[in-house]
């Protein structure tokens, strides 16, 4: 069997379309269907159908989707090993969307100076997510917000950055009160699906704030961005930089004490915990790790 046609598979119900799994694999739709018919041939069933617009799996795609995610990861870390000098194979990490850009580059890049040749397959999402993931064991370890349960034994965890709750506000509004703000201006809310737009969420009902809500969306950036186009104010995380380029916003900052996102890695205490390990150990020496 052809591990191409498993990977169309996967992506497909990832995706949740033809389409976008074609964008991603830079392959046609055609190309992917093709794949994806290919493996239903094999496996002699339908593993995907449609509803709507989107993609589902059937109940025969769903009993091998877990295992399909196995077969990729156990070949792609066979190809680590074979080209890897040290003995880790594949690295599977977790980063959420925020810490993407900002909080993560610079302590791989310390990382890398010790394991030039480590592979590491980085998989994008919200802190839910990839905490489940985790703990599942599809991931050895994530860069998340801190959960605000108690972790299981069989998992480690460090903050890395500690980043205060925040008014965002276009430059014309300098010199108001920030809870005024969050009172009496449009609002543009961080998505209360994520667990920093619950923090912000808590906030606002603590203090007996109804802000006028105008849009929600779990974006930092697109928050930021729109911020500075005057569509409101927003209440988020003071996140690591980088920011979107040539915004005129102030971050002003709430009256203490203010509630804390905490950015940092959650892993699993297994023969990778290591890396997990000597990535931390980059926090101390690096701007990303004293925000």
């Amino acid at each position: 069997m052809d591990t191409q046609f498993l990977q169309s598979f996967v992506m497909v119900v990832d995706s949740g379309s033809m389409a976008e799994a074609a964008r991603r694999l830079d392959l046609t739709p055609a190309a992917v269907a093709a794949r994806v018919k290919s493996l239903e041939d094999v496996m002699g069933t339908p593993l995907v159908r449609r509803a709507g617009r989107t993609v589902k799996p059937t109940e025969s795609g769903l009993r091998i989707l877990n295992h399909a995610r196995g077969v990729l990861r156990d070949v792609r870390n066979l190809h680590a090993l074979a080209n890897d000098d040290a003995p880790f194979g594949e690295w599977r990490l977790g980063v959420s969307s925020s810490a993407l850009t900002g909080l993560l580059p610079p302590l791989l890049r310390g990382l890398y100076d010790k394991h030039p040749k480590l592979a590491v397959y980085m998989e994008p999402g919200n802190s839910g997510t990839l905490y489940q993931r985790v703990t599942a064991g599809v991931l050895d370890a994530a860069v998340i917000v801190e959960p605000q349960f108690t972790l299981p034994k069989s998992c480690g965890w460090q903050v890395l950055v500690e980043e205060p709750l925040c008014v965002l506000a276009p430059a014309s509004l300098a010199g108001r009160d920030p809870l005024d703000l969050l009172a009496s201006e449009p609002f543009i809310r961080y998505d209360r699906s994520m667990w920093g737009g619950r923090m912000a969420d808590a906030y606002l009902r603590e203090h007996h704030i109804q802000p006028q809500e105008r849009i929600e969306i779990d974006h930092l950036n697109a928050i930021a961005t729109f911020v500075h186009q005057g569509l409101g104010v927003a209440l988020v995380p003071d996140w690591t930089p980088p920011w979107p380029e040539g915004l005129d916003v102030l971050r002003i900052p709430l009256p203490p004490p203010a509630p804390v996102r905490r950015m940092g890695m959650v892993w699993s205490e297994g023969p990778k915990a290591a890396l997990a390990r000597a990535l931390l150990a980059q926090a101390g020496s690096t701007p990303a790790g004293k925000h």
